[in-house]
């Protein structure tokens, strides 16, 4: 299912999507992030006064989703400065052939270690750990990609972590088929446990909006 979900940090889930092909009309959740849900993966949106970001952009022939959770945010393509890919993986990056044209305004980001490895002829700005974009953060979580990294909202708490976590059966880190580097992503893990985690926005599976902090520590702690 497709569908646009409001993070709301205050009743600790995430609303219900709607049918694929429709959008809601939400108002502003309290984290000021918003999950489209791409079935099993999502792209997350952040809209800011006028100007909007987007991170990881799903798989080809996401964009008109994409677009519906900009619209149900009050957004659009053309407010988007800023597009965010967490790694290479066509399942993050792929989207990026339909978002480019309309979101003609954004600068597109990945992790420098990834920028070769997503084809494109859109210019991609590579990003390292501490950099910051539209007032987020950047980690570096290397591991699942030897370049990912993950963003940090330190105003809200929020963690859009890739897929350097994942919810799809309890909060777990990379999953090992998929992952270049295990103890490098056993390292991201235990180095994202120290940021002060409120809600976890993870690539696969559903965010994780309630005690978020401890269950991170808690796998951090198991690795």
């Amino acid at each position: 299912m497709l569908g646009v979900a409001v993070l709301n940090a205050c009743s600790g889930a995430a609303d219900t999507p709607p049918a694929a092909g429709s959008a809601s009309s939400p108002s502003a959740p309290p984290t000021g992030w918003q999950r489209v849900n791409l079935s099993f993966v999502s792209a997350y949106l952040l809209v800011r006064g006028s100007e909007a970001a987007i991170v990881d952009l799903g798989t080809a022939g996401s964009a008109d989703a994409i677009g519906q959770g900009l619209a149900a945010a009050g957004s659009s393509f053309a407010a988007v400065r800023h597009v965010v890919l967490t790694h290479k993986h066509d399942d993050h990056a792929g989207g990026l052939g339909g978002v480019a044209p309309q979101a003609a305004n954004a600068t597109f980001y990945t992790g420098k270690d990834d920028v070769a490895g997503i084809a494109t002829d859109k210019p991609l700005t590579g990003l390292a750990d501490g950099d910051e974009v539209f007032g987020l953060r950047v980690v570096g979580t290397p591991g699942h990609t030897f370049g990912h990294i993950s963003i940090f909202d330190p105003s809200t708490g929020t963690l859009v972590a890739g897929d350097a976590l994942r919810t799809t059966d309890g909060l777990a880190g990379s999953d090992p088929q998929y992952t270049e580097d295990q103890a490098g992503a056993a390292a991201s893990v235990k180095k994202l446990a120290t940021l002060d985690v409120r809600t976890i926005l993870p690539g696969h599976g559903d965010p994780l909006t309630t005690g978020a902090a401890d269950a991170l520590r808690k796998l951090a702690a198991s690795l």
